[in-house]
């Protein structure tokens, strides 16, 4: 039997018997008619139940309630011009029904599915599969099909190859936390949910086969936030015999392909490029928001030899002065103070300030503060009667930290950012290291296996690039990738600057160690968050919305219930003990 979507029928159809399955998503009762409309997820269906025509079964069209799942044959006509509904696809046309079945029953929701206002999350979580029903939620999930299908078209196309890898795999803890599995075969052994196929797809190289892809459940253990889930899913990409170049460009292509086909959005120009230095030092980030101004400005030189102490010792100490000039200020005093409360959240001492009025600097320190360095403060950056200049002096991570975040608070407070566009570029020149205060040493930027621009530099860690690149889209990082280390060596190398034993290295990657050594081509790849791409493709802010059932702030499935408690006996038989003590 023929299958119809609902919401896809027109005049084209009328006069035709057809049977049509679906939810009851409004009921109107007209006393000896009744209108329902029908929903499946391609839409609605006016079908009408009239007295006249169902006899016995118009009482059961009377017991009809909301959600209730039916099945309903009739003759489908044209409705009558007054009756038109303009705003549905199928508004021309109404079912006449002369059979109905109930196929199940649906107790009153637990919240209201048919407005598209803010539900309590925790019961939308709760009940997901209602929630899902809901036309905003099922609209993101129909984006997220077609960008998955874009996404497979593309790189189908071009000569990649779909490869599913492990999911149960060695734990090799750089970077976040590892999801451990213990082993009932090997009591006290774990698996480790992988945090990304890394190895696998550099494995899948070595193997020959130059291009591979993957859409890859990869797992965290850490802190979720609005834009984060310990459990999420990746566009992993290899490729074999290439560079830089050649990465970038087919990345930019693809996202192109991806745009258009999922969202109908052509991008018509070529994505901008940034280095990691450059980007840090305009906008503080290095997955910058480019909408809009607000830049980052320097003022260390000028702040270098000021008498005021809270400048020049922390430029004396290493530091960096910056500063961002807001045109035509709309901060009163109050709400200035508490921008240096915002600030602080970020590791700022304080925000000095320094207001253009009337022709003069006033502020706290305009008093103290050099009249030649105002002078040169006001002619550097235009500053004109109206305008704000806003200090963060200290540490350069702080200040990029503190001024970057500010960047994009007053651009949200003063809605200079332009919605529905979307601003490309690609960070690249990474540092291969950066500096661990809680492990007092340095660590990888991107992972072990990132191919250094320059060997001689891996003994001054703080000055040593990468080949490493990120696509970033309007302050959100898409996705991000490197050239691979192709041999032993300077793996080894790479190694010994982390601090790595050979013993160590041997332990942790021994297998992938043994497969450099029988011809590893070089190869790089790139990897997109789908999750993010669906989440900003479909205007939401909140990455719970684009999947399907996720996981809430502290990583529980509130729906299934997970985590839960096991039986003892599950324990027993893994030689787990659980150490007594309040749960937290």
């Amino acid at each position: 039997m023929k299958k119809y979507d609902n919401g896809k029928f027109t005049t084209k159809e009328v006069g035709e018997v057809i049977t049509v399955y679906g939810w009851v998503n409004k009921r109107r009762d007209m006393g000896g008619v009744i209108f329902v409309d029908l929903r499946d997820r391609s839409g609605l269906l006016q079908v009408v139940f009239n007295r006249q025509f169902l006899k016995d079964d118009f009482a059961l069209a009377e017991s009809l309630k909301n959600e209730y799942c039916i099945k309903v044959t009739g003759k489908l006509q044209k409705r009558s011009e007054s009756e038109i509904n303009p705003n549905l696809p199928t508004g021309e046309v109404e079912l006449m029904v002369d059979n109905l079945s109930i196929l199940s029953e649906a107790e009153a929701l637990p919240f209201n599915i048919y407005e598209d206002k803010e539900i309590n999350e925790q019961i939308a979580l709760k009940y997901r599969y209602l929630d899902l029903r809901r036309e905003k939620l099922k609209n993101i999930m129909m984006l997220r099909h077609k960008i998955n299908r874009a996404f497979r078209s593309y790189l189908d196309n071009h000569g990649f190859i779909d490869f599913e890898t492990p999911i149960l795999c060695k734990s090799t803890p750089e970077g976040a936390r590892d999801y451990l599995v213990p082993s009932r075969v090997n009591r006290g052994m774990f698996y480790a949910l992988p945090q990304s196929p890394q190895l696998f797809k550099q494995v899948l190289m070595i193997s020959g086969f130059e291009k591979y892809y993957q859409i890859a459940k990869c797992f965290r253990d850490e802190d979720l936030r609005a834009d984060r889930q310990s459990e999420f899913t990746q566009v992993d990409i290899e490729m074999s015999f290439i560079n830089q170049e050649d990465i970038l460009v087919m990345a930019e292509d693809l996202i192109k392909h991806v745009w258009k086909e999922a969202a109908g959005f052509e991008i018509d120009y070529k994505f901008p490029r940034l280095t990691y230095e450059e980007a840090m030092n305009r906008f503080g980030s290095d997955k910058p928001d480019t909408r809009f101004g607000l830049e980052l400005q320097d003022l260390t030189e000028e702040l270098r030899n000021t008498s005021m102490n809270v400048f020049a010792g922390a430029i004396a100490d290493g530091g960096i002065a910056k500063c961002i000039v807001v045109k035509n200020n709309q901060y009163s005093r109050n709400e200035i103070d508490r921008l240096t409360d915002f600030v602080k959240i970020y590791g700022a001492k304080g925000l000095a300030w320094l207001k253009y009025d009337n022709n003069e600097f006033t502020g706290v320190i305009a008093k103290n503060l050099e009249p030649e360095i105002q002078n040169t403060i006001k002619e550097k950056f235009n500053v004109e009667n109206g305008d704000l200049v806003v200090i963060v002096c200290g540490k350069p991570k702080v200040v990029f930290a503190a001024l970057g975040a500010l960047r994009l608070k007053i651009g949200n407070d003063f809605n200079l950012i332009p919605e529905n566009t979307y601003n490309f570029l690609f960070i690249t020149d990474f540092p291969m290291f950066e500096y661990s205060e809680s492990e007092n040493r340095y660590v990888t930027t991107h992972h072990p296996f990132t191919m250094p621009e320059s060997t001689q530099k891996l003994n001054d860690p703080a000055n040593c690039l990468s080949v490493a690149y990120d696509l970033v889209l309007n302050g959100y990082e898409l996705g991000g990738g490197s050239i691979r280390i192709h041999n032993q060596k300077m793996q080894s190398e790479v190694f010994k600057a982390l601090g790595i034993s050979e013993e160590e290295a041997k332990r942790k990657f021994g297998f992938f160690l043994e497969a450099l050594k029988y011809g590893t081509p070089p190869h790089g790849g790139i990897a997109f968050g789908l999750d993010r791409i669906v989440m900003l493709l479909s205007n939401t802010d909140n990455i719970r919305d684009v999947i399907t059932f996720p996981k809430t702030q502290s990583a529980s499935d509130l729906m299934c219930e997970a985590p839960s408690e096991v039986e003892i006996k599950q324990l027993d038989e893994l030689g787990i003990a659980l150490i007594k003590g309040d749960k937290e």
